[in-house]
């Protein structure tokens, strides 16, 4: 098997992200069996990915390397650091969040200040050189209004019925973050104190996961299950919501959500 590269896996996440999308479409027309399969299929690909990004940080020149006369690992931008906490959650989530993924799984600090005006800045990099970077960070959109969700952050290559979030979808993606991170912190050493804390945190807003020592399988059997009762109605919600958006924003809009007079307009 070759070594894992950044380019194998950005490959698994487009296909994890095909997944996803297919997952969801396959659920709002109620064919089970379908889901069943693209399900099986989605928990090997994203096993995939966390055995290749562990691959690849065993491969990471340490930091210390500089102190030994060679050149240190390069530092990650905010940006690059945001996408890597938001690709192994698989969902919108909010600074928070991210920023507790990040210390718990990758190097280096991010700084919360820097997260305020993220947003901000990748909208005017969009709009003066539209679709010139292989992503953005964009924020989760409002099914109701389609409008920017307050305070979750989204990447643009995950497909609109991932972007958009209904009634249901803080539990979906709660249950669906608990269950990237469990998988995560099975593959880690039992002394990854930091990656063991932020699994507790998920497990504690489970019923019945966090009760003595924290296992990331049990943590992940139960976060499935409940997963399950709410998957299907939160997908036709998203699905919905998206083939609005679909029909009604474009360019900018389809990445950091409409204005609310636009929408009152194509709404009366």
């Amino acid at each position: 098997m070759s070594e894992p590269t950044s380019a194998s896996i950005e490959a698994l996440e487009r296909r994890i992200d095909r997944l996803r999308g297919e997952l969801r479409r396959a659920a709002t027309v109620g064919d089970r069996t379908h889901a069943r399969a693209l399900r099986a299929e989605l928990r090997r690909a994203e096993h995939a990915w966390d055995d290749a990004l562990a691959d690849l940080e065993d491969r990471a020149v340490p930091e210390r390397a500089g102190a030994l006369g060679r050149m240190p690992p390069p530092m990650l931008s905010i940006r690059e650091q945001v996408h890597h906490a938001l690709t192994l959650l698989g969902v919108p989530a909010a600074p928070k969040l991210i920023i507790a993924v990040h210390d718990a799984f990758f190097p280096g600090e991010l700084v919360a200040a820097r997260l305020t005006s993220l947003r901000r800045d990748e909208e005017r990099s969009f709009k003066i050189a539209p679709f010139a970077r292989p992503y953005y960070l964009c924020p989760a959109l409002a099914a109701d209004l389609l409008s920017p969700a307050r305070g979750l952050l989204a990447l643009s290559t995950w497909p609109l019925e991932t972007r958009v979030v209904g009634p249901l979808s803080a539990r979906v993606d709660f249950l669906t973050g608990a269950i990237r991170v469990a998988q995560r912190v099975a593959q880690l050493p039992e002394d990854a104190h930091d990656a063991r804390r932020l699994l507790w945190r998920f497990a504690a807003s489970i019923p019945g996961a966090a009760g003595g020592v924290v296992d990331p399988a049990i943590v992940a059997e139960l976060a499935r299950a409940e997963l399950d009762v709410h998957l299907e109605a939160d997908a036709a919600d998203r699905a919905a919501a998206a083939s609005r958006a679909q029909e009604r924003l474009d360019g900018a809009e389809a990445l950091f959500g409409a204005r609310l007079q636009k929408m009152r307009r194509t709404a009366n």
